[in-house]
């Protein structure tokens, strides 16, 4: 190799020198021979053209520009090493994003289990409101969605279907029904999120629309909700993720299921990808209690 060329190799020897006080001590920490340490350290300060230590026959002291060449490689070796901890951390960290509610009834189930069959890999939650639940802001490694998928940009997997549901406020007269058609909701006025949203306007036929009224936050969603002035379609996982006093769901008869979906990267997706497909694959198949 060009000696030429820095390495960290020359300054880890450099550093071990220092430490150890000898260049005999530095050799045993290193697990190298001693030449080879007076041959890394010849080739670092031919690289920086200064002499960096002081040599006697029993100690070594830093030079002038040895001691500042030794702090500076003391904090380049550190910012290495957390470099290495933060890849590693990153294969020992499945960050899953999502926009709204999560995996729905799934949610707590799905974390026993991976906890239990993936020990190594720690699984931590991410809501964040955008359309990729934060897979594009960078947020997280993977995310499950409800939305239609960008699939030239995203790999994806389908996982299940859930149900919708209307979000009425407590004291609605439609609350007190064990369900409402679709075809009903016409009658209201349906408050809808614009950014990461399930419902549009397509569900019902052009001319039987309801009123709309638009809003950018789950909680803005719930609030103009439990006014009792508007009402809300979602999949039936906000029913589950946001109870709230004032707020009532029932079942929405008539309306097509929402797919749900992960996401992921297309390049360098997360190894335990896989094995995130594979067990929401098995939560929401045809055993699952949420159907």
């Amino acid at each position: 190799m060009d000696e030429k060329e820095l390495e960290l190799r020359h300054l880890r020897c450099l550093v071990a020198i220092a430490d150890a006080g000898t260049f005999t001590d530095a050799a045993i920490a290193l697990g190298v021979s001693q030449a080879a340490v007076s041959r890394t350290l010849s080739a670092l300060e031919g690289i920086l053209g200064v002499r960096l230590l002081h040599r006697t026959s029993r100690t070594v002291a830093p030079t002038p520009a040895g001691s500042r060449v030794l702090a500076r490689a003391r904090q380049l070796l550190a910012e290495a090493d957390a470099l290495v901890a933060l890849a590693a951390t990153g294969h020992g960290r499945l960050a899953l994003g999502h926009a709204w509610s999560a995996l729905g009834a799934h949610t707590a189930e799905f974390q026993r289990r991976w906890h239990a069959r993936h020990p190594g890999t720690e699984l931590v939650l991410v809501r964040h409101n955008t359309p990729t639940g934060g897979l594009a802001e960078g947020r997280c490694d993977l995310a499950v969605v409800r939305t239609p998928v960008d699939t030239r940009r995203w790999a994806h997997a389908l996982i299940g279907h859930e149900p919708r549901v209307i979000a009425l406020a407590a004291d609605d007269p439609w609350a007190r029904r064990r369900g409402v058609r679709l075809a009903e909701v016409r009658e209201r006025t349906l408050v809808v999120d614009r950014s990461t949203g399930t419902t549009t306007l397509d569900l019902w036929n052009e001319g039987a629309r309801p009123a709309v009224e638009y809003t950018h936050d789950i909680d803005d969603w719930l609030a103009a909700i439990a006014t009792g002035r508007c009402v809300g379609v979602t999949p039936r996982a906000t029913a589950t993720q946001y109870r709230r006093d004032g707020i009532t769901y029932r079942p929405l008869r008539g309306a097509p299921p929402v797919p749900v979906r992960l996401i992921w990267p297309r390049r360098d997706p997360h190894p335990a990808t896989g094995d995130a497909v594979a067990l929401l694959t098995e939560l929401y198949g045809p055993g699952d209690p949420a159907r």
